[in-house]
């Protein structure tokens, strides 16, 4: 649609000596998320891929698994008292017989570019609504899948390592703007998948996750999931919810989100810059050449 960046004319300063220029910045718009009719959230996305995100945003929740629960996903005619369509509402229908969460006050919620919704999940609550047991992980899941639970995931050490380097390269949008967290989907051999790009590195993998519902490919046992910055809980929620083994950040990883990987299974890697890791969780993934030990 033309909306992922805007021009903005900024005042540069190098050495002293000022000008005056056109800036490219990445866009960012809120989009309201609606359930059968019903608000149920607010994000702070950069515009493309709404579909995906709404559709990924409800896996993430536990109200969608597969494509055929998913009905159809349509932007809101006439989102202004104009009439006019901002192409910042859109409404998901579940298929007939796909059960509707209860949406409160509570759950209707804001979640910002940066933090998720903030407070909002548990460890328990994951546990509990996750479909899937991630492949050789420790959760027990009520549903396998195609694939979940019976293909073990094992990486190289090396090939996590220039995971970062080709999810940097794929960024086409960070290169004109420098503003956008990017998520990428691997093979435990390295290859990219895909990649989403957002403000909010949640939205990024929301995207990533319902295009893969969309295409049926969910869960993604096979698949390592790389993300730029730091690994929150809801990353890592995000990731168990998919069914992807393994979760891979430039930065640090919240004390939560080790919890969780170490209650699910989820292999955790935090730093991952060049050769250089932290393995939170679920090293039984990696192909390690020395034995683990210390205190």
């Amino acid at each position: 649609m033309g909306r992922v960046t805007e021009r903005r004319r900024v005042i540069r300063i190098r050495d002293g000596a000022v000008s005056t220029r056109p800036d490219t910045l990445v866009a960012e718009e809120p989009l309201e998320i609606r359930l059968n009719g019903k608000p149920l959230a607010i994000t702070m996305r950069t515009p493309g891929d709404d579909f995906a995100l709404a559709a990924g945003f409800l896996v993430s929740e536990g109200v969608l698994g597969r494509a055929d629960e998913l009905a159809n996903i349509v932007y809101c005619a006439g989102a202004t008292e104009d009439g006019s369509n901002t192409y910042n509402v859109v409404d998901v229908t579940l298929a007939p017989g796909v059960p509707v969460p209860d949406i409160t006050l509570e759950r209707n919620v804001y979640t910002t570019s940066s933090c998720g919704l903030c407070g909002k999940a548990s460890l328990d609550a994951v546990r509990t609504t996750a479909r899937w047991a991630l492949a050789d992980g420790f959760g027990d899941g009520a549903d396998s899948g195609a694939d979940g639970g019976s293909s073990p995931v094992r990486i190289e050490p090396e090939t996590l390592s220039v995971l970062p380097d080709r999810l940097r390269a794929a960024q086409r949008v960070f290169d004109r703007t420098g503003g956008l967290h990017a998520a990428g989907l691997f093979t435990p051999d390295g290859e990219l998948l895909d990649l989403r790009e957002d403000v909010g590195r949640h939205n990024a993998v929301d995207k990533l996750v319902g295009r893969a519902l969309q295409q049926g490919l969910l869960p993604l046992s096979g698949s390592v999931l790389m993300v730029s910055g730091r690994a929150s809980f809801e990353l890592a929620q995000k990731a168990v919810m998919a069914g992807i083994p393994v979760l891979a950040a430039v930065s640090a990883p919240s004390s939560l989100a080790v919890d969780l990987a170490a209650e699910t299974g989820l292999t955790l890697v935090g730093f991952l810059r060049g050769t250089s890791m932290n393995v939170y969780a679920g090293e039984q993934r990696l192909a390690l050449r020395t034995a683990v030990g210390g205190t």
